[in-house]
């Protein structure tokens, strides 16, 4: 399947069906995004964070136009890179900037930080540190809904630099031979950590193309466009739902900073030209703000107000974060297994995979 270009995705049947309000919305999502990873920034270089920090932004209408597709039975599970992907999911700052501070009233309980935001009500489940380890999860949770038989999927991100992980390779095989309704969705930002995409990875034309290899459907999109991605991934998540069969989607995208906020070399395998290029004509929060007031959906003043609402929904994180204590010494054999915490009889037992 090959991309398509110069066309106005506006008009796509989808993205007919939004109202002006949700195109607010949709911009209201990203700016929360933006904001959110802006202020946990600053406040990791004041010392206010430890462990790592992989921040979204640039990447802002990957999660914001792929989540806004989905129904009650469909899923998202994503790498370490993976603030975007909750707050885009349902979850609040408060919960999300709680994590990051390491504080018990995070959404992990303090204990997963940075890469393991996790949400199982909204069916968003992390935050994953392993490269590609996601991959094979996202193939279970879109087994699952099959086998309930449900009309759902599973959106499962992945960054450049992990397709060519093995798990990845052996999770698109399973996915084709057996029918699952899986969208895989690589977040295409150009470097692998500090490694350019040229220099990774071997492929022709385009990641997305080793789909072939699989006989699974693929297609590329511009993720910087939101009505693209909408579009185009709306037709992944119908073949999902009507057919159960899985997708590779590659969505084209950029980071602003660094791969974590401790990549020393972030300014040194890209030049200042190309990152500035980006800010100025590729911005995701300003290209779809400039399309809503072409559209006259949004004005100046309500794109004032809702950055002023943002700015200050983030210092309430902050505030919440900062008052919530640290975890106890006794929290420290919990979380671990479902079963223990709940005391049920496989978690006194022991018995977590066998019925004798």
């Amino acid at each position: 399947m090959e991309a398509t270009t110069s066309q106005d995705y506006s008009q796509a049947p989808i993205n007919q069906q939004l109202s002006a309000e949700d195109k607010i919305n949709l911009y209201r999502s990203m700016a929360r995004i933006r904001r959110f990873e802006q202020e946990s920034l600053k406040r990791y270089q004041g010392g206010q964070m430890g462990g790592f920090l992989h921040l979204y932004i640039g990447q802002e209408s990957v999660a914001v136009g792929t989540l806004s597709l989905c129904g009650p039975h469909d899923h998202a599970i994503t790498a370490y890179r993976c603030h975007g992907h909750a707050l885009a999911s349902g979850m609040s700052m408060k919960e999300c900037m709680a994590e990051l501070y390491g504080r018990i009233d995070g959404c992990s309980r303090g204990k997963g930080g940075s890469m393991h935001f996790f949400a199982p009500d909204k069916n968003f489940w992390g935050g994953h540190g392993i490269v590609g380890g996601q991959t094979p999860l996202g193939l279970g949770l879109a087994y699952g809904v099959k086998y309930l038989g449900l009309e759902g999927a599973c959106f499962c991100y992945l960054g450049d630099g992990a397709i060519n992980q093995g798990a990845f390779h052996e999770s698109l095989n399973i996915a084709e031979l057996f029918d699952i309704p899986v969208i895989y969705v690589i977040e295409n930002n150009g470097y692998s950590m500090g490694t350019s995409q040229v220099r990774s990875s071997a492929f022709k034309e385009t990641l997305a193309r080793r789909a072939e290899a699989y006989d699974m459907e693929w297609d590329v999109v511009n993720g910087e466009d939101i009505y693209e991605v909408r579009a185009k991934c709306h037709v992944a998540l119908e073949r999902a739902h009507k057919e159960k069969k899985p997708t590779l989607l590659e969505l084209n995208t950029y980071r602003y900073y660094g791969h974590s906020v401790a990549d020393a070399n972030a300014k040194k395998y890209r030049s200042p030209e190309e990152v500035a290029d980006y800010k100025k004509n590729h911005d995701p929060l300003n290209l779809w703000k400039t399309r809503l007031l072409a559209e006259g959906v949004l004005s100046e003043e309500i794109a004032k107000e809702i950055n002023k609402e943002v700015r200050q929904e983030v210092l309430d994180a902050v505030a919440f974060a900062e008052a919530s204590p640290t975890p106890g010494v006794e929290t420290i054999t919990e979380d671990v297994y479902w079963e223990v915490d709940n005391n049920t009889e496989a978690g006194n037992t022991g018995r977590h995979f066998f019925n004798d």
